[in-house]
């Protein structure tokens, strides 16, 4: 794992989070531990990538981040404009249904700025997402998209979005339980 990639994020993250947002840096650390422990089990050629993002996925709440409202968007553009790789700054602008929540946003052109990632490193900083709770402990997807869905009210575009878009989460966090499930029997087989 490229260590100096994942340091930088985390440090980025830490800056922009810990004092100014404890609760949502609670979070980041959860969703960085379960792409820590998980990432290299199924992507090691990007695992680094994706345990940055996990690292960053959420800076684009900070208060000196924030400029349009739309975290994903937003903390690409800061990720990018601190030098982080291309796949990076992709994974935390189309985390965790980032397309729906922009169409409710109207700004799919913003979010159309990031080229999408490949989906099988996509599910896994969506996965770390939608099965760590606000507090950074293990949680449920399904329990974990109800608690999303708690927080905002039914005309707010977080909760359309995620309204809309939970089935699709859901079959995501489903689709790499499996490759979970599968990861140490292909490990065993020769190569």
């Amino acid at each position: 794992m490229n260590k100096d990639l994942v340091d930088r994020a985390r440090t980025l993250a830490s800056e922009r989070l810990a004092v100014a947002m404890p609760q949502r840096w609670a979070h980041v650390l959860g969703v960085a531990r379960t792409a820590s422990d998980i990432s290299p089990r199924l992507l090691a050629r990007d695992a680094d990538a994706v345990v940055a993002a996990a690292w960053l996925h959420d800076v684009g709440y900070a208060p000196s981040i924030a400029m349009t409202g739309f975290h994903p968007v937003d903390g690409a553009r800061f990720a990018k404009s601190a030098g982080m790789p291309d796949l990076v700054v992709s994974l935390i602008a189309h985390h965790s249904g980032a397309s729906a929540e922009a169409i409710e946003r109207g700004l799919t052109d913003e979010l159309a700025e990031f080229d999408r990632p490949p989906s099988v490193v996509l599910d896994v900083v969506t996965y770390a997402d939608m099965t760590t709770a606000p507090d950074g402990a293990p949680i449920d997807a399904e329990r974990r998209v109800s608690e999303i869905l708690s927080r905002y009210s039914r005309d707010d575009p977080v909760h359309s979005a995620v309204s809309r878009s939970s089935d699709e989460l859901l079959a995501t966090v489903a689709r790499i339980e499996e490759q979970l499930r599968l990861a140490p029997a292909r490990a065993a087989q020769p190569r």
